[in-house]
């Protein structure tokens, strides 16, 4: 789901110097924080990472948002009814955008319009599959007009469904749901909602400042519907840095009002500090994506497998990476999925690949004669953050040391490496996915020939078919088993490396308040902040 411009030495030291950057104003309501990488997209409509997903959760709403306990509650939408076949939204009359004109039912209906319209070329265009004629639409197959939402009048919306989707009412929070204005979506064309004057917020903030590769700043909306339950005026953003002793620092100097993603000796430091730790379970899985495109050596599978059982992801985790909360995974599905009665992993177990040198050289020496006796030098497209580089390293000194395979490591700032992925430009890429919405599906459908976050073009129409028949079922027995064989296949084709699942330890100021950690939704969650 997401880019950065690396802040210098020179420039943090002074930021960390100023007196005027205290994590907390009191009497001006605001607090500051930080963010790793500058958002590459705030079009909602196109936005496909989780910096970006971040900001827009306090800018914008949808149909439905979270309350203080996390929990799906009613956003732009009042109240709604809802059919196994169809939904109606019933808007709030006191809905405004920040210029102070009303939401309607239009401003959805041109967003998701927007959405599935081959011209936008969104990678989330997927997502909204779920409305009826959407997947044909965004094939070019029908015109625009003949997707499933109508605006019965300015505050009814009305959603026809392709198929039932139980969990599509959670969908309705997500990003690529939220509503956009016509109007201002056509004054400023492509330059719309790259810098923060152009675009309006119908969220409980604004953006009313942005320097890119430097600082943001969100201040209240005050035409927000609940504008006077939300209790901050202003979240500052002053820091745009991934340096993990810079942002513990910044929190030492109480220059943020917490630091997550810590690492081995920030945690040492923290303790030194008599901090308290705090563990949150991101829901995120992390692995290698192989490019299946053909013609990239690659797209064979012998050579996949001989990387699959060179490579250790238990030492990688617990030797490589070492922190807390992190935990070796063998599966494109995460434990906190649910499943027929438990967890989705508690109930199929996936298959690991072992860590065999002797197999993994058999592998290798069937790619070699299937590609023409040679296997060139393979690029790894990763990060160009500290603790991606090292895990590249590792992998890099794994496959020349097991199997006498060259990797050449590109390593990008993550907006480029976003780029690179989508154009192709890689072998194996460090990836990553986590939920967008609470249901299995949401990993599920991400190596759907269809999905264009499916960045590696992996293709199996027996995979395909198991999506669909999860989608088109609302039997938990039936769907479970075709996750199941999702899983199977995944693990069969060697389509990804599974690596790990990714937990924070954090820490935050005692006099910040209501600060939420949301696995299913913007993460970390402001809105219900409160200084203390």
């Amino acid at each position: 789901m997401k880019h950065f411009l690396v802040i210098s030495l020179l420039i943090v030291s002074s930021l960390l110097a100023s007196p005027s950057f205290a994590a907390f104003e009191k009497e001006k309501k605001e607090i500051k924080i930080y963010i790793r990488q500058e958002p590459p997209d705030l079009n909602a409509m196109k936005a496909t990472d989780a910096v970006s997903f971040q900001v827009l959760g306090h800018v914008m709403e949808g149909l439905t948002t979270f309350d203080k306990r996390g929990r799906l509650t009613a956003g732009v939408a009042e109240k709604w009814d809802i059919t196994p076949t169809e939904a109606t939204f019933h808007l709030r009359k006191n809905a405004k955008w920040s210029d102070g004109k009303p939401v309607t039912a239009k401003d959805f209906v041109f967003a998701w319009r927007n959405v599935v319209n081959p011209k936008t070329a969104s990678q989330y265009a997927f997502i909204m599959y779920t409305v009826k004629n959407g997947e044909a639409i965004s094939k070019g197959k029908m015109p625009l007009n003949k997707l499933g939402v109508t605006a019965v009048n300015d505050h009814t919306l009305k959603v026809e469904l392709e198929r039932p989707t139980g969990y599509f009412l959670g969908m309705t929070s997500f990003a690529t749901f939220y509503p956009a204005r016509e109007d201002i979506v056509k004054k400023f064309g492509d330059k719309y909602a790259s810098e923060y004057n152009h675009a309006v917020y119908n969220g409980p903030f604004k953006l009313t400042k942005w320097v890119h590769g430097a600082s943001l700043r969100m201040d209240k909306n005050e035409h927000y519907w609940n504008s006077a339950k939300i209790y901050l005026n202003a979240i500052d953003i002053p820091y745009i840095v991934e340096d993990q002793n810079t942002i513990f620092n910044l929190f030492k100097d109480k220059k943020i009002a917490y630091a997550d993603g810590l690492g081995p000796d920030s945690i040492k430091n923290s303790l030194k500090e008599k901090y308290r730790l705090k563990n949150f379970a991101e829901g995120v899985v992390f692995y290698h994506e192989f490019n299946h495109r053909k013609g990239k050596p690659t797209a064979n599978l012998n050579l996949r497998k001989a990387i699959a059982h060179a490579f250790d992801n238990r030492e990688l985790v617990n030797k490589v990476i070492g922190r807390p909360g992190y935990k070796p995974s063998d599966s494109l599905f995460p434990e906190f999925l649910k499943g027929e009665k438990d967890s989705f992993i508690k109930e199929h177990p996936p298959v690991a690949f072992k860590v065999d040198t002797k197999l993994a050289k058999s592998y290798l020496e069937k790619a070699r004669k299937e590609l023409g006796g040679k296997i060139p030098a393979l690029v790894l497209l990763c990060d160009d953050a500290e603790n991606s580089a090292k895990q590249a390293q590792y992998f890099q000194q794994q496959m020349k040391e097991r199997l006498g395979l060259e990797i050449k490591i590109d390593k990008q700032i993550f907006k480029q490496r976003l780029a690179k992925m989508t154009a192709g430009e890689f072998d194996l890429v460090a990836a990553g996915w986590g939920p967008d919405y609470d249901d299995i599906m949401t990993f599920g459908d991400l190596m759907a020939s269809w999905n264009e976050n499916n960045r590696g073009k992996f293709k199996s129409a027996d995979y395909d078919a198991m999506v669909r028949k999860a989608q088109n079922s609302a039997d938990p027995k039936v769907r479970m088993e075709a996750f199941a064989q999702m899983q199977k296949i995944l693990h069969d084709e060697v389509a990804i490396v599974p690596h790990y699942e990714r937990g924070l330890v954090y820490i935050q100021n005692n006099q910040l308040r209501g600060l939420q950690r949301i696995v299913v939704g913007p993460d970390p969650f402001l809105v219900h902040a409160k200084i203390k």
